[in-house]
């Protein structure tokens, strides 16, 4: 008896789950091969951009062991409980937000199994109130471990972005990247090519790091579309360690421009139709 219980909760758990993600138009997850190449910041200005654009978005933090959302969108405050369902966090008129690091205490670490982690992740793609949305973003920790295996194997995504920055060590790494989703049988839309280059303080001219070809080396070593070449800007990590992101508090600049060029490639790329 007690065996027939857990196997219909799985199955109304399983059940919901489809129901809550068939609302959601577009599912992209954002995925690096490496830590320290800027893949939370890629997510967090992305959905910003893209709610900022008037599409409703939906940001998921499944970086369980290092969620960062909560910290880079300055979200102090966490998800309530209605009639058994999660309520996401509400953050501006067009996005809702939700992270493991909105329910524990900011010093608490999660030390959790891949069995954990797997129940964690279906129970928010199941048991949130989502409503309807035309973006999920999902924040995925670096590397190919459970919490991407588990997403990948409960959500049929449009499409994974990977981020890298332009170094060898990196690029193998995002091979690896290619790899497994592609034999996890999701998508790879292409790769934002993040801390490529550098504008000088005083003369304002662009000095590339790596090359001036670094995002045209990349794509031909990858196989990839580049979506965006992302420029390095010590007042973004300045600015999200306070809760501000690229979008709403860096108007005009190099870095913002970089990101709507990331928005509109990605929408381009699904077909030019994100509504």
């Amino acid at each position: 008896m007690e065996t027939n219980k857990r196997f219909e909760q799985i199955k109304e758990r399983q059940k919901k789950l489809q129901e809550n993600m068939a609302r959601i138009r577009h599912k992209i997850a954002i995925l690096s091969g490496k830590g320290g190449v800027g893949k939370t910041t890629v997510a967090v200005n992305v959905a910003v951009a893209l709610a900022e654009e008037g599409f409703r978005v939906a940001l998921l933090d499944l970086d369980l062991h290092g969620p960062n959302i909560p910290r880079m969108l300055g979200i102090e405050e966490g998800p309530s409980v209605q009639e058994g369902m999660i309520v996401p966090v509400k953050y501006g008129p067009n996005m809702v937000v939700l992270s493991i690091g909105m329910l524990v205490d900011q010093d608490q670490a999660v030390a959790w199994r891949g069995p954990l982690k797997h129940s964690a992740i279906q129970q928010f793609l199941s048991d949130t109130a989502w409503g309807e949305q035309d973006f999920m973003i999902f924040d995925l920790p670096p590397g190919t471990g459970d919490e991407a295996l588990s997403l990948m194997q409960l959500v049929k995504l449009d499409g994974v972005v990977l981020v890298t920055t332009p170094q060898r060590v990196a690029l193998d790494d995002v091979m690896r990247a290619v790899h497994f989703t592609e034999e996890m049988g999701q998508q790879v839309l292409g790769f934002v090519n993040n801390m490529a280059y550098t504008i000088c303080p005083h003369c304002g001219g662009r000095i590339d790091i790596f090359g001036k070809d670094s995002s045209n080396v990349l794509s031909e070593l990858l196989g990839l579309e580049c979506l965006a070449t992302i420029p390095l800007e010590p007042k973004l990590a300045e600015f999200l360690d306070t809760g501000k992101n690229a979008i709403m508090h860096m108007r005009g600049s190099e870095v913002e421009k970089a990101f709507r060029q990331l928005v509109a490639s990605l929408i381009s790329r699904l077909g030019g139709e994100g509504k």
